[in-house]
């Protein structure tokens, strides 16, 4: 029995008056899919999880914290982990990406703004799996291993890898000092929903504890969209006030604090252009192919910023010049 054979059996038995139908709502870049369910009583959404490829326990233990901390995450209506199904309430059909525009972005960032801090207030250690060492380098070692490997075909020289794994250990120092809170992981405009209470929340199974600016990182230097500096700056400061007069360990010198959301943002987009270029060789879904110049030009854009990033941009230099070589274009 197929997966959406499952699914409708398990349905049968949360609706067993009938009268239900149920159609795709979305998939993202694991192995999860979701469908919205309309049944007499309103609209619900199926996680469709094979737990052979993922488990659903962490959703529902970063959910119970982050509505525990006030934000709008979807509530747990029923659940079969050993089958790979929960059904959740429905936050609607319209994301961020869909309505940010020059006119509403202040008003829905506020809000975004708002819902980070309370998730942020909530944190304590040894409750979510530690953001550490290991993690960060895990991670930046996707752009090796995939993006250049895998995407550009090149082969890094000995020096080159030097290079990298030495500008990896300066950026992972610098992730490592900062204080840490609830890191979602993945709070951008796709994973937030124009709702009421604004935003909902989704997507945040991946969930740990580390670096404060790692979220704010993923808010405003979204791989979807992209924002004027100037006016990143200023969303930045409205939170940089906020979470001081919250109480949250904020860095007390703004200059300080936004260079750590830089370098933060550094290793986030060296994850994401190993991540998308992972997901189109090793996956098949070429759809974040587009989206790999935007990530490139926030990373070459942060090192051209900071003395200690130049050798890395350097290397992207090299890189781009091979890639010309080879006929790859992006």
């Amino acid at each position: 029995m197929d997966r959406i054979e499952l699914m409708h059996d398990w349905l049968h038995g949360q609706f067993p008056d009938g009268g239900w139908t149920v159609e795709p709502a979305s998939a993202d870049a694991s192995f999860r899919r979701y469908f919205r369910v309309a049944a007499d009583e309103g609209t619900h959404i199926v996680m469709d999880a094979p737990p052979e490829q993922e488990d659903c326990r962490p959703f529902i233990h970063v959910a119970q914290l982050f509505d525990a901390a006030g934000a709008h995450v979807p509530k747990i209506v029923a659940q079969d982990l050993q089958q790979g199904f929960l059904l959740l309430s429905d936050l609607g059909h319209t994301t961020y990406l869909q309505v940010l525009d020059e006119g509403s972005a202040d008003a829905l960032y506020r809000d975004a703004i708002d819902a980070l801090i309370k998730i942020q207030l909530a944190s304590r250690p040894d409750t979510l799996p530690p953001y550490d060492e290991a993690l960060l380098q895990r991670e930046m070692n996707l752009l090796p291993d995939w993006y250049i490997n895998k995407h550009l075909q090149a082969t890094l020289s000995d020096s080159q890898r030097e290079t990298l794994q030495r500008t990896f250990a300066l950026i992972a120092l610098n992730n490592l000092s900062q204080p840490k809170v609830y890191v979602h992981r993945d709070y951008h405009s796709r994973n937030l929903m124009a709702a009421s209470p604004n935003p909902g929340v989704l997507d945040f199974q991946d969930a740990v504890y580390g670096p404060i600016t790692y979220d704010l990182a993923s808010l405003f230097k979204d791989a979807y969209i992209t924002w004027e500096e100037e006016r990143v700056l200023d969303w930045c400061i409205r939170y940089w006030e906020q979470a001081r007069k919250a109480g949250l360990p904020v860095n007390a010198d703004f200059y300080e604090f936004y260079r750590d959301f830089e370098w933060m943002g550094v290793q986030r987009h060296i994850k994401v252009l190993g991540i998308f270029a992972r997901l189109y060789h090793r996956d098949g879904k070429d759809g974040y192919l587009k989206d790999i110049p935007l990530v490139m030009a926030y990373l070459r854009k942060a090192c051209e910023r900071y003395i200690a990033l130049t050798p890395l941009l350097r290397l992207l230099d090299e890189l781009e010049n091979r890639q010309a070589a080879a006929g790859y274009s992006f």
